[in-house]
């Protein structure tokens, strides 16, 4: 019989081999899951049954051919809560944690202790059901098209905010303006919408190409999400309310400047991990 050590030992190995950065990293993660154990190597020696080793090197085969750890695992965390994820969603990033705390900053500045949020383009509800988690006060609803998506989201609903007042989920496509005229007098919108542009989407890393493109692609420049939502969600925030997007890697002014245009003032970028841009908001002006 193997011993932890030698199994783990040996799949890292298979893992740098196939040119994975994080081996040790995932290899631990892999380990904890299948074991149950938060410090699976913590008895070395200790020997692994012949069925949890096929597991485990089964399980490594597949992250070697790029398949997503997160997917292999089944979840991930997010803003300090395990989300469930698999395919057809997209995974939660610690970049969109930046977008979160934008959005918490205006309602601490603005005494928004109950406010009307639409998450649009919602995917897993990380946004939505973070955001409900620490406004329970709140009134969240969450956007969605994607019925696969959508399965991930209701169910990080149920397990995450068990302990909340039921959040809204709305089917329906985003970028239509029959969506967005079910929405009115809403304090804040936020989305994470699709935003790599062709580009990026002709060089993504083999993990990248299991997520949906849906959920990726913002069209040749990677802005297209950002014209349209701007435009015809502005009619559904109440005058002062505030559009929040995270935005991908030197589209910040862009954004910035889409915003403006289609009359939002006090506009401001969120600066994430690296000082790099992240978030894009402004406030509504007028009616």
């Amino acid at each position: 019989m193997v011993s932890r050590r030698e199994l783990y030992d040996r799949c890292t190995a298979l893992l740098r081999a196939a040119g994975n950065e994080d081996a040790e990293f995932d290899m631990l993660c892999i380990f904890q899951d299948i074991l149950g154990e938060k410090l699976p190597l913590s008895a070395p020696s200790e020997g692994i049954p012949d069925d949890i080793c096929e597991k485990i090197t089964a399980m490594t085969e597949r992250r070697c051919s790029g398949y997503p750890l997160q997917y292999l695992l089944g979840q991930w965390e997010f803003y300090g809560y395990t989300f469930r994820v698999g395919e057809g969603v997209l995974i939660p990033r610690p970049e969109t944690e930046t977008l979160v705390e934008r959005v918490l900053e205006i309602c601490r500045s603005e005494g928004l202790s109950a406010p009307e949020i639409a998450d649009l383009c919602s995917g897993s509800g990380c946004i939505a059901v973070v955001l409900k988690k620490q406004l329970p006060a709140a009134r969240v609803r969450a956007v969605e098209l994607s019925e696969a998506a959508a399965v991930y989201l209701r169910e990080n609903i149920r397990l995450i905010g068990a302990d909340i007042p039921e959040m809204d989920v709305i089917m329906g496509n985003a970028a239509d303006e029959s969506t967005a005229r079910r929405f009115s007098g809403l304090d804040i919108i936020v989305s994470n919408p699709p935003y790599l542009t062709a580009e990026e989407m002709s060089q993504l890393q083999k993990e990248v190409r299991s997520e949906p493109e849906m959920a990726l692609y913002g069209g040749s420049d990677g802005l297209d999400f950002y014209r349209v939502l701007t435009r015809i969600w502005r009619s559904s925030l109440r005058p002062g309310g505030w559009l929040c997007y995270e935005v991908g890697d030197r589209q910040a002014e862009s954004v910035r400047e889409l915003l403006a245009l289609n009359g939002f003032e006090n506009t401001e970028l969120t600066y994430g991990f690296e000082r790099v841009a992240r978030v894009v908001s402004g406030q509504k002006t007028g009616g």
